[in-house]
């Protein structure tokens, strides 16, 4: 089956339910967000305004003074890429330009940038940022209303949009100068990520790459909480800011140069492709990520039904009507051709050792379901001979991580497509 044919998938909240064109897998979404540095405060210089339209942003912020730039709209990224009060050249624009040069042409780059010049890591502490937010000065309120006055709520609201677009691959992140004395700063970032995986349904392994500060600046103690960052996770990485120690001369002596963005940017690249490996390489539209026969499959993460009888890998019978309690929800399904009544699936849940998709037909006939991870990813696979009536089809549980996944079941000419979230096991 082809991801990048999907279509009418259901992404709708609560009530709100509306069909989207599936995700492209070759759009590589990326996440920045911080302060004042991730703001850019370089000088935009005629070589940083012609962007390879590869290379896009998704505008977070109300003002749409800036030429061409409408929230919750992508355009081609020439900076400024945050908002448009005060921000400037930073080191997103040369991330997404290294990344387009330096992955196959296939691929197109997204970022979505969020930062509020000498805000704290509060500002990102969903549970506690409008305390934090009414405490400061009216210059900085002004930064915070730009993103609706919840800079982290507007970039999870622009992620989700993104994800109906592409998909997510990873967080660039620099912030901290603010911090430089508190000691909880890396847990407080920790915590900042491990809501951002949660709220956006991600997997495991998503890249957060942390810029370090100016060696020589105001705020160089930050990097003693940066250099700790990784001891926090196994998907934390730090960005050496090492030969940067030009300043930019405002005074204030912890922004660089419009030279040392554009050259961070790049250090910046180098090591998301440097972690991301084969993930950034381009699907291709035949491609799966389950190699191998249905028997294969069938032995390690399938277990195949045929109306109440379940069979596993280890021979084992389980009932289908034996209940657990569920784990997951459904937000709506999508049926393509002549479905109705042929074609239908049941609740999705999780069943002692495996997830359980009951799928019921009209009359016999082969059936292929396939689940999709929300980076477009192929989880499982089943393509069997059903019966007519209900088929249980099980997926080993400890395939399945919790998250949002896509779930597709096709019989001849008919699919159903179902968006589900799945719980913590």
């Amino acid at each position: 089956m082809k991801v990048s044919r999907f279509v009418g998938l259901f992404f709708g909240l609560g009530l709100a339910v509306s069909a989207h064109a599936a995700p492209d897998p070759n759009f590589h979404i990326y996440l920045a967000f911080g302060q004042s540095n991730m703001e850019g405060q370089g000088d935009v210089g005629s070589q940083d305004k012609t962007v390879d339209e590869r290379f896009q942003v998704l505008w977070a912020a109300n003002n749409g003074s800036c030429s061409g730039k409408t929230k919750g709209k992508w355009a081609t990224a020439v900076p400024p890429l945050a908002h448009c009060q005060g921000a400037k050249l930073g080191p997103t624009d040369y991330f997404g330009r290294t990344m387009v040069e330096k992955t196959d042409s296939k691929i197109k780059v997204g970022v979505i940038v969020v930062a509020v010049a000498g805000c704290s890591i509060q500002l990102f502490d969903k549970d506690g940022y409008a305390n934090y937010a009414r405490s400061q000065q009216s210059w900085m309120t002004q930064r915070i209303n730009e993103y609706g006055g919840n800079p982290y709520g507007r970039l999870i609201e622009m992620a989700k949009k993104a994800q109906e677009d592409g998909v997510i691959k990873g967080i660039i992140f620099h912030q901290g100068e603010t911090d430089a004395g508190d000691g909880q700063w890396p847990s407080k970032v920790k915590k900042v990520y491990d809501n951002i995986i949660k709220d956006l349904g991600l997997g495991n392994d998503v890249p957060f790459l942390a810029g370090e500060v100016l060696r020589s600046g105001s705020s160089k103690g930050a990097n003693n909480n940066i250099a700790k960052l990784p001891q926090q996770s196994k998907n934390f990485y730090v960005v050496s800011s090492e030969g940067f120690n030009q300043a930019l001369g405002d005074g204030q002596n912890v922004h660089f140069t419009s030279q040392e963005y554009r050259d961070f940017g790049k250090r910046y690249a180098e090591k998301m492709i440097e972690v991301l490996g084969d993930k950034v390489k381009p699907v291709s539209a035949e491609s799966s990520s389950s190699k191998g026969s249905v028997a294969e499959e069938s032995s390690s993460s399938v277990a195949r039904s045929s109306s109440s009888n379940v069979r596993s890998s280890s021979s084992r019978t389980h009932r289908s009507s034996d209940s657990h309690n569920s784990s997951s929800s459904t937000a709506g399904a999508v049926v393509i051709g002549n479905a109705a009544p042929s074609l239908s699936v049941g609740e999705v849940s999780f069943n002692h050792g495996y997830l359980n998709v009951p799928v019921t037909l009209a009359r016999n006939g082969d059936v292929k379901v396939r689940l999709y991870s929300v980076l477009g990813n192929e989880v499982a696979s089943a393509s069997e001979l059903m019966t007519s009536g209900t088929n249980n089809v099980l997926f080993a549980r400890e395939k399945i991580s919790s998250g949002v996944y896509l779930l597709s079941v096709q019989s001849a000419s008919s699919r159903v497509i179902k968006r589900i979230e799945l719980g913590n096991l």
